[in-house]
């Protein structure tokens, strides 16, 4: 897929002189950047859900706990 981006020649500039000292293409910088802002809202989310969990139900276990349920032990 090809997606095109409009940027001034002030972002320009500045976006490719990072990828190059990052030692990466433009494209490969823009990926990793996209990919890496939707993880970190995944992340976010994620984190929120399991302290609203928690706060809901302060249950924890040891690391013991843990492995002898899973097993591991």
């Amino acid at each position: 897929m090809i997606i095109s981006l409009r940027l001034n020649n002030e972002d320009t500039l500045f976006i490719k002189k990072y990828a190059e000292l990052k030692g990466i293409s433009v494209s490969e910088l823009v990926r990793q950047s996209v990919l890496e802002r939707i993880e970190d809202e995944y992340d976010l989310k994620a984190y929120n859900t399991a302290i609203a969990d928690y706060r809901a139900n302060p249950v924890t276990y040891s690391i013991d706990e843990v492995e002898r349920e899973l097993r591991l032990k």
